[in-house]
């Protein structure tokens, strides 16, 4: 049978508010009594019911996570991330993967109302001012990650202008003249919201004003492999293939090794995210760290405020800070 803190109370002859305290190392509870608490909850192997506290606030302990899909280890990171910390606090998680459909994003939204989630953190697809009345209308805590909004939710993320302006202006620093962006993304511009990709694409273009080098070449197309097949890349003057996710950055490697490319001698190139599973590439891709665990936590944090009614309305942006990893591929 499960344990109830009313079977402990009733153990250690205390009332049951004295062993909620003690539990939860709230004042109030002599050290005697507290010891006497926590261990008689140990030899009966007393588990929290954070279901039933939720339930006693009126609430469901859920949060609805949307993000596009995790074939992209940077999503699986940041789905970890926010799963441990909402399960630290007692938190069930419930992730949908909307794979950039704005249907399936519409078809989330509607789930988490229906099973009255606590609050959603997410990844827009979407944008518009009808599809944020649509969020307004739902009455639950929003926190955005990645693709901004509007200014009555909060954002948690990176200054991505800024990154990839430092990213470019690096890749210049190492003797590189000539930018080749490839952003597939971008040729869904007014389907779907791409506010992160368009900053680091107008992050690179400023960047190469800065540095007085030409426009980059910008590469859209889905079989952008092909297109750089097709390109001679070891022309003067020096060129570096910059891509604001490691993802492509990885695919264009593999290229350049099955047609004995060399990088960098022949080629430089410069990813984005520093996911996992770099560590295990050679030559070491170059990239832009993006804090995606402390982006997760800091998420589920400032819901968990939100939720408890702590909303900020002066805070509502929250930037951490990227990081240029050299690497081996400039």
């Amino acid at each position: 049978m499960t344990v109830t803190i009313k079977d402990i109370a009733r153990i250690c002859k205390v009332s049951e508010g004295t062993v909620d305290r003690a539990l939860n190392a709230r004042p109030g509870v002599s050290e005697k009594s507290k010891e006497m608490i926590l261990k008689v909850a140990k030899e009966l192997n007393y588990t929290p019911n954070h279901l039933a506290r939720g339930l006693a606030k009126g609430r469901s302990m859920t949060l609805g996570v949307i993000l596009f899909d995790v074939r992209n280890q940077y999503f699986a990171q940041l789905m970890n991330a926010i799963e441990v910390k909402a399960r630290e606090l007692g938190y069930v998680v419930f992730p949908i993967f909307t794979h950039n459909d704005p249907q399936n994003e519409r078809k989330a939204l509607e789930f988490f109302k229906t099973r009255q989630v606590d609050g959603i953190i997410m990844f827009s697809v979407q944008f518009g001012h009808e599809f944020e009345k649509e969020l307004a209308d739902l009455q639950i805590p929003i926190v955005t990650i990645g693709n901004r909004i509007s200014g009555q939710w909060t954002y948690v993320g990176i200054h991505e202008r800024e990154s990839m302006k430092d990213a470019v202006k690096h890749a210049v620093s190492q003797g590189y003249e000539e930018i080749i962006y490839v952003c597939p993304p971008l040729a869904r511009r007014g389907e779907v919201n791409l506010y992160t990709l368009e900053e680091r694409l107008a992050g690179c273009r400023e960047g190469l004003l800065e540095m007085g080098k030409k426009e980059p070449l910008v590469i859209i197309d889905s079989d952008y492999i092909k297109v750089i097949s097709q390109m001679d890349l070891q022309s003067h003057p020096k060129k570096a293939i910059v891509c604001p996710a490691d993802i492509y950055a990885l695919e264009v490697l593999n290229y350049f090794k099955k047609n004995k490319i060399r990088v960098p001698e022949q080629v430089g190139l410069m990813g984005f995210d520093h996911i996992d599973m770099l560590k295990y590439i050679s030559p070491k891709i170059s990239t832009v760290r993006y804090p995606v665990s402390d982006i997760g936590i800091t998420a589920v944090n400032r819901l968990l405020d939100e939720i408890n009614g702590k909303h900020n309305k002066h805070l509502n942006v929250l930037l951490l800070q990227h990081q240029i990893v050299t690497g081996e591929s400039l």
